[in-house]
């Protein structure tokens, strides 16, 4: 691995750390501070509306300056909201300064990685950085809950919370959250710089909207990037959402407690970086449309698990399906970072060979995604006041994931068959069939 593509994975592992960690640490926060817990989800919805509304400039932002540095000014973004919480600020005011961090952040993290790693170790690279991401978001979780569990009964805490601008314990675990914060920002700085060339951002909201409208037609209409941006933002949307069938079926139908269930989701998230492990060591990146039926498969799985009496068989279940997803989003997300520098990007000028930024495909991709996730949870939230039960929306989300992938290969064949026909004779469809997918790296 690259010593840039290394100190890029280290950053995020610690920045997506200390993410999981605040999550819970400010939800403890809402808790002491007696306010109602019905806000907790809002803190998590702040970081979803941050990469939805920013989307249009966030893109542009990290194609206007070295992905580095842009990190490196997110990630103080971030650590400005654990300070604001700390000093008493609405745990809701500073995750919205934090979710606008994690917005700027997402598209020049994997913007870099495209630019970073070569074509033919991009999926590789992926893999790594999604199994880096999962383990953050495990290793999060379980430290937020030391932070605001064992740790608070320490005299010692006790006493150093009475120094800080809050006399709470709570401030403590929030100074050793920033302090994970701090960590990543210095590994954002020493991340070299890719030689991608800079392009200029645009000053006026109109300017940049009709830019991003642009950027989404292009991806869209593509056959590759089309269907890398189709599965990976319908996998977001039904991830968000399985997540909330898991913790209901496990208490229902498998009588485990809310802590059990979390347990039992949390599998899948293990699951999903073996699956992205296996991903980045055998799968390339031309071979990704082949994969598409795997999200058939999961679809047609989802219902299945309602059926499950047993956690012996539960869990190996939630590792397999988590594997899967890992298996197949993991060479899309490559797809779409590869497709979005050719398409977006634009050709190298002639006096220069540096590859150009990919920024905005991924704050395309994050808007689609997130989106997708306000509307499927919306959705479920509705059909669980019209009285659903359970195994009814499980079977619902099954058949609408097993429905839109299928939809997706039936676009992506039908395309390749329009193309055969009219005597091109290229296997991969793209609007510039002179950039083919595997292309020499400058």
């Amino acid at each position: 691995m690259k010593r840039g593509i290394g100190f890029l994975v280290a950053a995020q592992f610690v920045s997506g750390l200390a993410d999981s960690a605040l999550l819970i640490v400010a939800m403890a926060w809402l808790k002491e501070t007696g306010q109602n817990m019905w806000l907790a989800p809002l803190l998590k919805a702040m970081f979803t509306l941050a990469y939805v509304g920013l989307a249009p400039a966030v893109g542009a932002i990290a194609d206007r300056w070295p992905k580095g540095r842009v990190m490196f000014a997110a990630n103080a973004l971030k650590a400005l909201g654990c300070v604001l919480i700390a000093s008493g600020v609405d745990p809701l005011l500073a995750f919205a300064i934090a979710g606008v961090g994690a917005a700027v952040y997402s598209p020049a993290k994997y913007g870099l990685m495209a630019e970073l790693a070569p074509t033919d170790r991009l999926v590789h690279a992926n893999g790594w950085l999604e199994v880096t991401t999962v383990g953050a978001i495990v290793l999060g979780t379980m430290l937020g809950g030391g932070l605001v569990g064992p740790l608070l009964a320490w005299e010692l805490v006790r006493e150093l919370g009475a120094w800080l601008p809050v006399d709470s314990p709570l401030s403590v675990a929030l100074m050793m959250v920033l302090t994970l914060y701090v960590v990543a920002a210095a590994l954002n700085w020493v991340i070299p710089a890719s030689g991608a060339q800079l392009r200029a951002m645009q000053l006026s909201l109109g300017e940049l909207m009709e830019r991003f409208v642009r950027a989404q037609g292009v991806l869209w209409r593509d056959p590759l990037a089309g269907i890398s941006l189709g599965v990976t933002t319908l996998f977001w949307g039904a991830g968000a959402t399985l997540q909330f069938v898991v913790l209901a079926w496990a208490q229902q139908e498998l009588g485990l407690s809310l802590s059990g269930a979390a347990y039992l989701q949390g599998l899948v998230a293990v699951g999903i970086g073996l699956g992205a492990l296996a991903a980045g060591r055998w799968v390339t990146l031309e071979q990704a449309p082949q994969l598409l039926g795997l999200g058939v498969l999961i679809g047609l799985v989802v219902p299945m698990m309602t059926f499950v009496q047993s956690v012996m068989v539960a869990a190996p279940l939630m590792v397999v399906v988590g594997a899967l997803t890992g298996f197949l989003v993991v060479p899309m997300n490559a797809l779409l970072q590869h497709r979005g520098q050719v398409l977006l990007g634009g050709r190298p000028s002639c006096n220069s060979d540096r590859p150009l930024g990919s920024g905005e495909s991924i704050a395309v991709q994050n808007f689609s995604e997130n989106l997708c996730v306000l509307a499927m949870l919306g959705a479920y939230a509705g059909l669980q006041v019209a009285g659903w039960p359970l195994h009814q929306l499980a079977l619902l989300l099954g058949v609408f994931v097993a429905g839109g992938v299928a939809l997706l290969m039936w676009q992506y064949r039908k395309a390749c068959v329009s193309v055969t026909y009219s005597g091109q004779g290229v296997r991969w469809v793209q609007p510039d069939p002179e950039r083919p997918l595997k292309e020499k790296q400058p």
